[in-house]
């Protein structure tokens, strides 16, 4: 967690109070008995670091004085409270400024403190209570706490450092997502614009045959549609919401896609082949299951340049309808598949976006359904698609 978050965030501060009286408490357990006024444990550790990191020194300083009370009222107890009253006080005033230091500055400050408190406690017991066993009090009050707090504030400061580089690497991504939709976005838009605007100007001319400039304008009106296709596509990607659901026959509507995309098939040398179940229903809206599967199989026969065989198969369950499209296609790598949905990445060897694939995507799991893909090279891919059946 980075400290600054423990200030700000109600249930990061929650959780880190937890831990701090949980530390204590265990200290409490485990501690060793000098003489009846001198009770040594590690209180101290959890205290500096959930008073500094935290700020909890008033909650932290009041538990650790109930504790040393159930010991008994004597010196020990008085020389307690009077000690971390007064850190409880200093630490609460200081603690914003320790949170702005440096890294390192934090570590080395915490440990210093530590070390300090540490000194003047052992002292104040050596020269005021007089032990006999005066090589325990150093130990235990000027060795051990300051290296648990040096350990601690590292293991902080480590998980703060890989939190930062965890946000900066999300924020990379992020950035480089949008910088790809930016550019796929761009790239497919400015094909049909830069036609349009050229028979735009060519429509100027004076001398043009009333011919060609009905044929010039429905080349401009045919760009203009591609482009807004693609806003389209880019609006279903960024918000694939559904709005008008009702009931689809499955193998009607594979069977009617089938149908558009067979010119394209023949033109490419493809045999697509069809394998239905008995009747299946899901819900959904036509026009996004329509796109969605066009898409699919587009891509598919796209990544056959040389021809082959699709087939396209169906399987009723009791609760979901599955939809395998398979290829016979050169296969993809596990990597490949991963990047699958990914702005700039194709399946076709081809120049493009990837952004029919992404759109395909956001469609299924706008309807609630599941995509699975698995390829072997030099065998073909098998596309699953897995959607919830409506009775």
């Amino acid at each position: 967690m980075l400290p600054k978050q423990f200030v700000t965030s109600q249930y990061y501060k929650k959780t880190a109070l937890l831990y701090c009286i949980a530390s204590i408490i265990v200290c409490f357990l485990f501690s060793y008995r000098l003489n009846d006024s001198i009770v040594m444990d590690l209180r101290i550790v959890p205290f500096i670091i959930g008073a500094l990191y935290m700020r909890l020194s008033p909650l932290l300083g009041i538990l650790i004085i109930a504790l040393r009370s159930l010991h008994g009222i004597d010196y020990g107890f008085y020389l307690v409270f009077g000690f971390y009253s007064v850190l409880t006080i200093i630490f609460w005033f200081i603690s914003p400024w320790f949170l702005k230091l440096r890294s390192s500055q934090r570590i080395l400050f915490s440990t210093s403190v530590t070390l300090l408190c540490s000194i003047c406690l052992s002292t104040f017991i050596v020269l005021f209570i007089h032990p006999f066993q005066l090589l325990d009090i150093w130990i235990a009050f000027i060795v051990v706490p300051p290296i648990g707090v040096a350990m601690l504030s590292y293991i902080i400061e480590m998980i703060e450092k890989n939190q930062q580089l965890y946000q900066q690497l999300l924020t990379a991504e992020k950035l480089e997502a949008v910088e790809q939709m930016g550019a796929a976005i761009s790239h497919e838009i400015r094909n049909p614009l830069t036609s349009a605007i050229g028979f735009a100007q060519l429509l100027d001319e004076d001398s043009l045959e009333n011919g060609k400039r009905m044929q010039y304008l429905s080349i401009i009106k045919g760009e203009l549609e591609a482009a807004e296709r693609v806003i389209k596509d880019y609006l279903t990607f960024s918000k694939p919401q559904i709005e008008s659901l009702e009931k689809l026959n499955i193998n009607n509507e594979l069977f009617h896609i089938l149908k558009l995309m067979e010119p394209l098939a023949n033109s490419a040398s493809i045999k697509i082949s069809c394998n239905f179940s008995s009747i299946g229903y899901i819900e959904g809206e036509r026009q996004k299951f329509q796109q969605c599967f066009i898409y699919i199989i587009r891509n598919a026969i796209e990544s056959l340049p040389n021809g082959g065989d699709i087939l396209i198969e169906t399987e009723t369950t009791k609760k979901n309808i599955i939809i395998y499209i398979k290829d016979s296609g050169f296969g993809m790598s596990k990597t490949n598949i991963e990047r699958l949905g990914e702005p700039y990445y194709v399946t076709n060897g081809k120049k493009g976006t990837g952004l029919s694939i992404m759109v395909a995507y956001s469609i299924v799991r706008a309807m609630n359904g599941t995509v699975d893909v698995h390829s072997e090279i030099g065998i073909g891919t098998t596309f699953r698609f897995s959607f919830k059946r409506f009775t």
